[in-house]
């Protein structure tokens, strides 16, 4: 058997999970939220981190009931995501692994979600759907490598939701998204907005103009484009936006009406974890990777695309 201990928090969310040969064992998680009208900037999020993150890798032992002497590997979001928050989180899981004697291995934030929605779904060969705050991507895995199909050509989808809710100052708790899925569930009339989908492409610059319906209509169009290429009868929508009920629903239709199959998690996964870091390090501790301590570092910029994925055929 193989357990290893994720360290996430390249974000507002600070997570510590245990994995075991598949297992969750632990997965607690702690939100930085701000005021309603207010971002979380990378300073303070990082602050806030730091002043949990011992208690939630207490809560993270305890919950799976085991030692740091039953750890056999330690991973961490190498990034990408905010500066501030990635380095709070390695400098903590370098200490820990040098503490316990065990191995350190830094992972891609993306990869996680990828291989976390992968476990929990089962899903066999997905494209996958990977929408979150700082990323959305179209995806599909070839020759050692989650190719990006599709991307957005500026911001982020969960990032034009958050500065929606900022401008009209939705409460942040528990999330702007979250809100913005309950308002929307009780309007009824859609108004048309502007579309923009470049080829396999998606812009949200013209942020304050969009809503979900009009959102989440080119994410499915561009999905199902790449399904298109690949062959694909199998949808894997993964990172925090992919919570949004509305968002399965949509791409529930189009996947019946190609007679495929649509895989997404609830919130316990797809929101940032630790366990999603823990069952992509365990996937490459187990095909023999490992981070030196002098290579551990961090970047907020580390695509998808960039990992070798030694862990699959």
């Amino acid at each position: 058997m193989t357990v290893v201990i994720g360290f996430e928090g390249s974000a507002n969310k600070i997570g510590i999970g245990i994995i075991r040969d598949g297992e969750v064992l632990s997965n607690p998680r702690r939100t930085y939220i701000t005021p309603p009208g207010h971002g979380f900037m990378p300073s303070d999020t990082a602050r806030h981190h730091r002043a949990v993150i011992l208690t939630v890798l207490k809560e993270a032992l305890e919950q799976a009931g085991l030692k740091p002497a039953d750890i056999d590997c330690v991973a961490y979001t190498k990034g990408p995501g905010m500066g501030a928050p990635l380095v709070t989180v390695a400098l903590v899981a370098r200490t820990v692994a040098q503490l316990w004697g065990k191995p350190l291995l830094g992972v891609n934030h993306c990869i996680g979600h990828v291989e976390m929605g992968r476990l929990i779904t089962q899903a066999n060969n997905p494209t996958v759907l990977y929408v979150s705050g700082g990323n959305t991507q179209v995806i599909a895995y070839s020759e050692r490598r989650y190719r990006i199909f599709g991307e957005t050509i500026d911001i982020a989808v969960g990032n034009c939701l958050d500065r929606f809710a900022r401008v009209i100052k939705i409460s942040n708790d528990p999330s702007p998204g979250y809100n913005i899925e309950q308002m929307a569930k009780k309007g009824s009339q859609y108004v048309e907005l502007p579309y923009t989908v470049k080829g396999m492409d998606v812009s949200f610059s013209g942020i304050l103009s969009y809503i979900e319906e009009t959102l989440f209509s080119m994410l499915v169009e561009i999905t199902e484009r790449a399904m298109a290429h690949c062959g694909s009868q199998e949808v894997l929508i993964v990172g925090g936006v992919g919570c949004n009920l509305r968002l399965q629903e949509m791409m529930g239709v189009m996947c019946k009406e190609r007679g495929a199959k649509l895989f997404a998690t609830d919130e316990r996964f797809c929101i940032d974890n630790g366990a999603m870091i823990a069952q992509a390090g365990w996937e490459m501790f187990r095909s023999g990777q490992v981070t030196e301590l002098e290579d551990s570092w961090i970047t907020q910029r580390y695509r998808t695309d960039e990992v070798e994925v030694t862990w699959r055929d």
